[in-house]
Formats: structure tokens, C-alpha cells, sequence
């Protein structure tokens, strides 16, 4: 008998516990726009990296706050940086017992074992790493879009030059996190270049058979 939609999730919360999962993709593939509905599916809390480093742009802490207007350049925040700005939030004891839904944590080849640990020690170890895969032109095509909706977009997406630099800094950067997930059996790789009801389609499927998979091997 096929399950159905509620049934995976009620497996995947089983499944995921208190444990989180990171979802990473290129600019404009939907990362927030999964992230949010699926952390509310799964009674989990939403973390997105880029809503932590627009916020520190109020910082007191005029090194937080340089490295939050750095990243409005297109250039991902240096690693060090990257620690005091995320870290505190991945460790934060008011997360206890909850999982968590990551929204691209860690895009910087090296990042991954530090989200890895952090959140391993802390109580949420990493249970999957949703990639969420789209092409170059669906990618201008989706900032078209942007421009029109939202008066130009955020801060380092507002000229093509600048969406160009965020799409090189994530082929020479973040491409091998990505493979790294993958090496580990992490990464849920998926198409998101349709309507968002079909990638979360995809994210819950994806999910669910890494549930399952999983159970079987733990009766193993």
C-alpha cells in the first residue's frame, strides 16, 4: 500500500529525532523557499545562513559586522569569520532536543567539518544534506524574476555582476563541499527547477527513503 504524504513524515520525524539537515544549492535554486515549509512539516527549527549574516549587519561587534557587509559583495565570509557568525547559533542551548533545518551552512570546502562536529556536539547530528540542483539559465531566469518582485533584490544579487561573482565564489568553492556530502551518503540530490510543491515533493521522497534505508540497516 503506497504511504502517503503524512505517513513519510511522521517516519522521517522518527527518523531525524533531534538531528538536522543542511539544505545547499546554487543562487536562486530555493533553498529558504524548501526550508521554511519543511522545518514547519517536521516541527523543526529553520537556521538560514543568510538571514544570520544580513542580521549582523547591526552588530556591535564591528568584526561580525564587517564580515556581514563583506558578504554583500558576492564573496562568501572567510572561514574564521564564518565561525563567529554561525557556530553560536548551531550551539545555541535553546535548541536542545529540537531538530533542525539548515538552510546552506558550511559552503566553503572545510566548513562541512566544522558544521559536522559543531552540530554533532550540540545534539543534532547531520542526518542529510538535501543539494537542490537547477541550470544556468533557469538560474538568470529566476533573477529576471527577482528584480521585477522585489525592487532589485538583495543586496549582492542587485547587478548581473554581482550574481555572477556569488555563481563563480559557488563553483570553486561550494562544488566541493557538495562532493564531499556526496562521498559521505549525505546528499539528496534534486531537481529544482520546477514549482516549489515539486521539490518539496522530491526533499520529502528523498527523505523518507533515507529513513527507511536507514531502519533496515539498524534491524541489520
Amino acid at each position: 500500500m503506497a504511504m502517503t504524504s503524512r505517513q513519510k513524515i511522521d517516519t522521517i520525524k522518527h527518523w531525524l529525532g533531534a538531528g538536522s539537515i543542511n539544505i545547499m544549492g546554487i543562487q536562486f535554486s530555493g533553498k529558504d523557499t524548501l526550508g521554511r515549509p519543511l522545518a514547519q512539516a517536521l516541527d523543526a527549527i529553520f537556521i538560514s545562513s543568510g538571514d544570520i549574516v544580513r542580521a549582523a549587519i547591526n552588530s556591535p561587534n564591528p568584526e561580525i559586522q564587517q564580515a556581514a557587509v563583506n558578504s554583500q559583495t558576492g564573496i562568501l565570509t572567510p572561514t574564521d569569520q564564518f565561525r563567529k557568525l554561525i557556530l553560536p547559533h548551531l550551539t545555541n542551548p535553546e535548541l536542545d532536543n529540537h531538530p533542525l533545518i539548515l538552510g546552506s551552512i558550511g559552503r566553503w570546502l572545510g566548513e562541512e567539518e566544522v558544521v559536522l562536529n559543531a552540530l554533532e556536539t550540540s545534539g543534532h547530528p547531520t542526518k542529510a544534506v538535501i543539494i537542490l540542483n537547477i541550470d544556468n539559465d533557469e538560474i538568470w531566469r529566476r533573477w529576471e524574476v527577482v528584480r521585477e518582485t522585489r525592487n532589485g533584490g538583495r543586496a549582492d544579487d542587485l547587478t548581473a555582476e554581482l550574481v555572477q561573482k556569488r555563481l563563480d565564489e559557488f563553483a570553486t568553492k561550494t562544488v566541493p563541499v557538495l562532493d564531499k556530502y556526496r562521498q559521505m551518503g549525505l546528499a539528496i540530490d534534486i531537481d529544482a527547477s520546477g514549482e516549489i510543491a515539486d521539490t518539496y515533493a522530491q526533499a520529502v521522497n528523498g527523505l523518507y527513503q533515507k529513513a527507511i534505508s536507514s531502519q533496515a540497516t539498524n534491524l541489520n
